[in-house]
């Protein structure tokens, strides 16, 4: 019965805890939060041109050492 009381305490202490540190938290702006997605969406754009240019680089590459053909 008292490891039940105790695992009871230790979960709203637990959340007690939560609630202090969400009150620390400084939440970006609006502004801020459009900048960083923009420079996450521009990031991942970026990659994505940087690993699909990589890809058709060796495709190309083994077709014309392999003499093959890959569509």
């Amino acid at each position: 019965m008292a490891e039940n009381v105790k695992k009871k305490a230790g979960v709203m202490d637990y959340f007690k805890g939560v609630k202090t540190e969400m009150k620390k938290v400084i939440w970006p702006t609006k502004k801020e939060t459009y900048n960083y997605t923009g420079v996450v969406i521009l990031t991942c754009a970026a990659f994505a041109l940087f690993f699909w240019v990589l890809d058709t680089g060796f495709l190309f590459a083994l077709e014309k050492i392999l003499d093959i053909t890959l569509s």
